[in-house]
């Protein structure tokens, strides 16, 4: 079995590695290094949770071993989707940095521009961004990219989901083209094949596992909940899940909840709150030092149960998260993914509960069409419906089909029509068209000539306009 210790790497990084507590690399790090190490650019397929970061940051070390920086020239640019995605890249770097001299910097949103000057203007071998604030600093005439030597792009399926991919585009425009490119996804969208197959050349294609596959240590449910109106399933959810997080106890040591919406997020964390449940929400606007907070004291085990948009679903490494619940199911496939993936990493076993009304129905098909197999099927404790939530559920099926009687039943049946009841309905046809040939020669020009008692067109048949009878020419 292939060691660190076998892959060349700086031994001032081996150092480190070893003082971690890593002695053999994930499949991935053990064939994106020495590629790497070689200078050729490196194509990364993996499912979350695999080792990516190391597999770039640990060459990009030891590539960066020899040289110096210069002012406003970074001498590698590492790209990354969200500001903890970033943060989570620059505690890897100084994690197996610092036995060496390297300097870094982290640009991110939520920090002020002045103290993110300050180190660009002494100079940094590592720059660490999101796309965004990378190009507030560029137009401001703070950062020159002119010096990078390499540059990774990481998680570039997020990225494209976030929009972000003209910005990668500007920013591979305003490096050289003489870099090496780390370029690393969990999936490989079409648009990031086109992506790849411009800015790369002659990348080494690591794929690890089968695209939008899971790892075989977490284990997943669903659990269908009763139909109810749009306005009460959140309510449902709600209760539901707490009865789940109340069955699981002990075992659920910690979790992390996602909601597509972010006022969901607000509104769920306050629930579990008030039913003394250890909760707290992270999402997009939220302030950047109130998610830094949430997110360290989740990694300490102070915090028990994390409320996430899917801002936190990609690229956070937190080892030990014992469940992952889909409060709603992602409306992109791949997003299930990438959110179980939060749970069952480096070997450990996980859990994956999702929650499901009737009308996720779509959303649910998308998934077990990625994962090419069905969700094993759970029940919540205390799963029957309560008494006031089946009247709530009943009152639609029944409306529904009693509109069309109300809608199909003709009003404006002749009076003639009552008084010989026991015709068939050939007969009563007839008779129908009989009263309006009697009715088209009686009053001519009429409604009930034009139309018969179901509202359709009869046409002219014996029936003349009067104006077609009237003569015009002059006295």
């Amino acid at each position: 079995m292939t060691q660190f210790s076998d892959l060349k790497l700086d031994p001032k990084v081996l150092k480190a590695i070893a003082e971690a507590g890593y002695t053999t690399p994930t499949p991935i790090q053990a064939q994106a290094i020495p590629h790497a190490l070689e200078g050729r650019d490196v194509l990364g397929i993996a499912q979350t949770g695999t080792g990516k970061t190391a597999s770039f940051v640990l060459p990009l070390i030891t590539r960066l071993g020899r040289g110096r920086a210069r002012a406003r020239m970074p001498r590698s640019l590492v790209l990354a989707p969200t500001r903890e995605l970033a943060a989570q890249v620059a505690e890897n770097f100084d994690t197996y940095a610092k036995h060496t001299r390297l300097t870094k910097a982290l640009l991110i949103g939520g920090v002020a521009f002045g103290e993110q000057d300050k180190l660009i203007d002494r100079g940094v071998d590592v720059l660490i961004a999101t796309p965004g604030r990378l190009l507030d600093h560029f137009e401001r005439g703070k950062l020159l990219l002119t010096g990078v030597e390499v540059m990774v792009v990481d998680e570039a399926d997020r990225m494209l989901d976030m929009g972000f991919i003209p910005d990668i585009e500007r920013i591979f425009g305003l490096t050289p083209f003489t870099r090496q490119t780390f370029f690393y996804s969990a999936t490989m969208a079409p648009e990031i094949e086109r992506i790849t197959n411009t800015f790369l050349s002659n990348p080494a294609r690591i794929e690890i596992a089968r695209q939008a596959t899971a790892s075989e240590t977490i284990t997943q449910e669903l659990i269908e909940l009763p139909a109810t109106r749009r306005d009460g399933a959140a309510k449902v959810k709600r209760e539901a899940l707490r009865a789940i997080i109340e069955a699981e106890g002990d075992k659920l040591e910690n979790a992390i909840i996602f909601c597509n919406r972010k006022v969901e997020v607000d509104v769920l964390s306050k629930s579990l709150t008030k039913y003394k449940l250890d909760a707290a929400p992270i999402h997009g606007d939220l302030d950047q030092s109130v998610r830094t907070r949430t997110l360290e004291r989740f990694r300490n085990g102070e915090l028990r149960l994390l409320i996430a948009s899917d801002v936190a679903a990609r690229g956070l490494d937190v080892p030990s998260v014992s469940h992952v619940f889909n409060f709603d199911l992602p409306s992109h496939p791949e997003d299930y993914i990438h959110r179980i993936g939060r749970t069952g990493r480096a070997g450990r076993s996980g859990k994956a509960i999702s929650l499901m009304v009737p009308a996720d129905q779509k959303y649910l098909d998308a998934i077990e069409h990625l994962i090419q197999k069905q969700l094993p099927r759970g029940t919540a404790p205390g799963a029957a419906p309560a008494p006031e939530r089946a009247e709530t559920v009943q009152p639609e099926p029944q409306v529904k089909p009693a509109e069309p009687k109300a809608v199909s039943t003709p009003e404006p049946v002749p009076e003639k029509a009552s008084e010989e009841p026991s015709r068939a309905p050939r007969d009563r046809r007839h008779d129908r068209n009989d009263r309006n040939d009697r009715s088209d020669r009686n009053d001519r020009g009429g409604e009930r000539a034009r139309r018969d008692p179901r509202g359709a067109v009869v046409g002219m048949g014996d029936h003349v306009p009067d104006f077609l009878m009237r003569e015009f020419r002059s006295a």
